[in-house]
């Protein structure tokens, strides 16, 4: 019988960061992913990072998220594409710009650079931005992108270098509590933890199903796509929050990506693409910005967010000791993942949060609602 201290059931952004940091603490892992690494939902992301959300822990793990992609390249040895080039949330409506208003007042308390400005300062931003209609944006130049693939691929190597032990292309098929956790896996390996974290993205509420628990996640299609390399001219990832919007920016490497979120959204683990999407998107991506319209796209895809009521994570122990759910993140996973990893390690390592975290308590009420989704 392979025996481990904790065994962590996906091995995306999350489970790797906490893996990470459970490694740092010397503790034994087995880290289990049904298929490739990051193969859920952080491969299939665009690799946004911003610390514009509306509630102050979301703020607080972004801000110690954006801290620990800027150390990445020093700490892996090579660079993870990690850039600040900001985030301009734009504003249609006296609604949206109310929402703006009183976020920013949240997020400067927090300590968070972002202000409020007019469509003539956002223009001065991104001179192409088409500014019909805009009436106010919020802007953080602090915010930034990374490249998903160089994230994972430095914790794995950290991971590799800890002898800690992968399982990968082996989904686990049951989980049986006796006093520790005993997981058989699809390939019949079975093995022993004395704690277990499901950070499986969308799969995480079939999985938690397995030991009784019904959480509340909901996962969705989104789809996105990615252009041809183009002349760097547009340095924020724009976010256009009227109901037919959609976000994007430009990579360092001179390519386009974005998406936008369906209404109605498309209930399900899929991950099947749409011509709709396809002539939707470009339609959206030139309205806000013109001179896209000559822009070539070269691929499309989709993958899932993993919703809650609320639109906030659920990062906690559940109701069973030592079984640790890290899910939900609703879209934000890529650019929570750091930050959630090291205090959810703390947690699980020393049974006690070093952050308050009541946020994203498993048995909140979810009656509150993060407006920046």
């Amino acid at each position: 019988m392979l025996t481990f201290d904790v065994a962590i059931v996906g091995a995306g952004i999350i489970g790797l960061s906490t893996a990470y940091h459970l490694s740092a603490a010397g503790l034994k892992l087995a880290i289990i992913e049904k298929d490739y690494l990051g193969s859920g939902s952080t491969l299939r992301c665009i690799g946004g990072i911003r610390q514009q959300f509306s509630t102050p822990t979301s703020i607080r793990v972004m801000k110690d998220s954006l801290t620990l992609f800027q150390q990445m390249e020093e700490e892996f040895g090579f660079p993870v594409e990690f850039h600040q080039g900001g985030y301009l949330l734009l504003a249609h409506t006296p609604q949206m710009v109310e929402v703006f208003q009183n976020n920013i007042k949240i997020q400067q308390a927090e300590g968070v650079n972002v202000t409020l400005l007019s469509p003539k300062e956002a223009q001065e931003i991104v001179p192409d931005l088409n500014t019909e209609g805009l009436l106010a944006a919020a802007y953080c130049p602090d915010d930034g992108q990374a490249y998903p693939f160089a994230v994972l691929k430095g914790y794995h190597q950290k991971l590799q270098e800890k002898k800690q032990t992968f399982f990968l292309h082996n989904p686990v098929k049951k989980i049986k509590i006796n006093g520790n956790f005993r997981l058989t896996l699809g390939d019949g390996t079975t093995l022993e933890a004395k704690k277990v974290l499901l950070s499986a993205g969308p799969w995480t509420g079939e999985l938690a199903k397995l030991v009784g628990l019904d959480l509340p996640l909901y996962p969705e299609r989104h789809e996105a796509i990615v252009t041809e390399r183009l002349p760097k001219f547009i340095e924020p990832m724009l976010v256009d929050y009227r109901p037919d919007g959609c976000y994007f920016h430009q990579l360092i490497s001179g390519h386009i990506i974005g998406c936008y979120t369906p209404i109605p959204n498309v209930p399900g683990i899929r991950i099947d693409s749409s011509l709709g999407f396809l002539q939707e998107m470009g339609q959206r991506m030139v309205r806000l910005v013109p001179p896209l319209e000559k822009a070539t796209i070269l691929r499309q895809w989709a993958g899932c967010y993993t919703m809650t009521p609320d639109g906030s994570p659920i990062v906690d122990e559940s109701p069973i000791k030592n079984l640790y759910i890290a899910a939900g993140m609703s879209g934000h996973g890529f650019m929570f993942g750091p930050g959630i990893g090291k205090h959810l390690a703390h947690f699980i390592a020393e049974e006690k949060w070093d952050v308050d975290f009541k946020e994203f308590a498993i048995n909140r009420s979810f009656k509150g609602k993060e407006s920046l989704k």
